[in-house]
C-alpha cells in the first residue's frame, strides 16, 4: 500500500511537495488551508481529491493519513506539526523549523514520544550539487572542514512589506530565518558541530524601501507591520574549533543573488553555488560544484559535473521523506540537527540585540 499523505498549506510551495511525494509512490488524498476557495484552487490544480479548511476535522475523517506536509507561515509551523504528531502522523514541515529553539525542543521531544518522523524541507541539502560534494566529504576527499562561508545575498529580494514575512511576530524575524538554508547547509558539510559562540549583527537598511522588493509579486499590506532586518552577518564557533562565517539578506548593495557554501578542508576545498541573474527567478541562474585540490604539487580546480535541478532539491527533498518513512531511505535531516540550527539562529539574533557575542 502506497503511503497517504496531506498537505497543509495552499501555497506555491505545495507544487514541489504533491511532485516529490507523487515521485516516491505516495498518494496525497487531501489538502487543508483555512481560505476555502485557495484550497479547492490548489486542490485541483495539484489534482488532490480532498479538500479542508480545519486541520482537526481532516485528521478525524481520515484516519488512513499516514503524514502530512506543513506549508504556511512561519508561526503555525510548530502547532500544525505538533498536533499532527501527536495525531500519530509522520510529519514534513516547511523551513524555519519554528520560530525559536523552545519550540523546536518540544516538537523533537514529541515526534520521539510518538515514534513518528519529523523532517524538514532544507531541500539544498538534496540538490545534485550537495549530494556530490557529500560523497567526496565521505570517502576523505576533502578532509575535516576546518572554516566555511555560508551565504544566501540578494539585492532586491524583500518579500512584500507589511505582510507575514516582515511581521516579526509571525515569521520570527527577516532574511536570518527565512534564508537559513546556506547555514544549514554549511553545517551539513562541516558534521553538524556542536556551536559554542555566535557573534551577528542585523541591518534594517532598505527594509521599508520599495525599490527593494522582490519579483514574486507577493502583495503588500497597507499598514502592515514592518519590523525585521533586511541583512544579517556573523561568526560562528563550534566545540570541535571549526568556524563559519555568514552573510544573509534580503537587500543590500550587492552585484546579484548569491546562493552558496564555500568550505576550506584540511585535504582540499570546495564550493556549492548558485548565482541568479535576476534575484528570484531561476532561468537566469548559473550552478557551480567544485573542488581545490594540490595534485602533484600544484594547485587544481575540479568542476564537479551534476545533473540540472531547477527545483533546487525541493522535488528530491520531499522524496527522500516518502523514502525515510518508508525504510528505504536515511534522513536528509534530523530533529536533532534542526534543535541546534534554531540555538544559532536564537543566538544570532540576541547577540545583534546585545551587541555582544553569546555563548550557544
Amino acid at each position: 500500500m502506497s503511503t497517504k499523505i496531506a498537505i497543509i498549506g495552499a501555497g506555491g510551495m505545495a507544487a514541489y511537495h504533491a511532485t516529490g511525494f507523487r515521485q516516491a509512490g505516495a498518494e496525497i488524498i487531501a489538502l487543508c488551508d483555512v481560505n476555502q476557495s485557495a484550497a479547492h484552487r490548489a486542490a485541483t490544480k495539484h489534482n488532490i481529491p480532498g479538500v479542508f479548511t480545519d486541520v482537526a476535522e481532516m485528521l478525524k475523517k481520515l484516519p488512513e493519513l499516514d503524514a502530512v506536509s506543513v506549508i504556511v507561515p512561519n508561526k503555525f509551523h510548530a502547532p500544525l506539526a505538533l498536533q499532527a504528531l501527536k495525531a500519530g502522523k509522520h510529519v514534513f514541515c516547511e523551513k524555519p523549523p519554528a520560530l525559536s529553539a523552545k519550540e523546536m525542543a518540544v516538537m523533537q521531544t514529541t515526534a520521539a514520544k510518538a515514534k513518528k518522523t519529523l523532517m524538514f524541507n532544507f531541500n539544498n541539502r538534496a540538490r545534485p550539487e550537495s549530494y556530490a560534494m557529500m560523497d567526496y566529504i565521505a570517502d576523505g576527499t576533502i578532509g575535516t572542514i576546518n572554516t566555511c562561508q555560508a551565504k544566501w545575498i540578494r539585492r532586491a529580494g524583500i518579500p512584500g512589506f507589511g505582510g507575514w514575512f516582515t511581521t516579526k511576530a509571525l515569521s520570527g524575524g527577516g532574511p536570518l530565518i527565512d534564508l537559513l538554508h546556506m547555514v544549514d547547509l554549511g553545517l551539513h558539510f562541516m558534521g553538524y558541530p556542536e556551536p559554542a559562540h555566535v557573534l551577528a549583527r542585523t541591518y534594517q537598511d532598505h527594509i521599508s524601501n520599495k525599490a527593494f522588493k522582490g519579483p514574486w509579486g507577493i502583495p503588500d499590506v497597507t499598514n502592515g507591520t514592518t519590523d525585521v532586518e533586511a541583512a544579517a552577518h556573523g561568526f560562528v564557533t563550534f566545540k570541535t574549533g571549526q568556524s563559519m562565517n555568514f552573510a544573509v539578506s534580503w537587500a543590500e548593495m550587492n552585484q546579484r543573488e548569491e546562493v552558496s557554501v564555500t568550505f576550506q578542508g584540511t585535504k582540499a576545498g570546495g564550493l556549492v553555488r548558485r548565482l541568479f541573474g535576476t534575484d528570484g527567478l531561476d532561468n537566469t541562474a548559473i550552478d557551480a560544484c567544485q573542488l581545490y585540490t594540490l595534485e602533484n604539487g600544484r594547485h587544481v580546480n575540479r568542476d564537479i559535473i551534476v545533473p540540472a535541478d531547477e527545483t533546487m532539491g525541493r522535488v528530491r527533498s520531499a522524496v527522500n521523506f516518502v523514502r525515510t518513512i518508508e525504510g528505504t531511505e536515511k534522513p536528509l535531516n534530523t530533529p536533532a540537527q534542526a534543535l541546534s540550527l534554531m540555538k544559532l539562529i536564537d543566538g544570532a539574533y540576541k547577540s545583534a540585540a546585545t551587541g555582544k557575542p553569546v555563548a550557544l
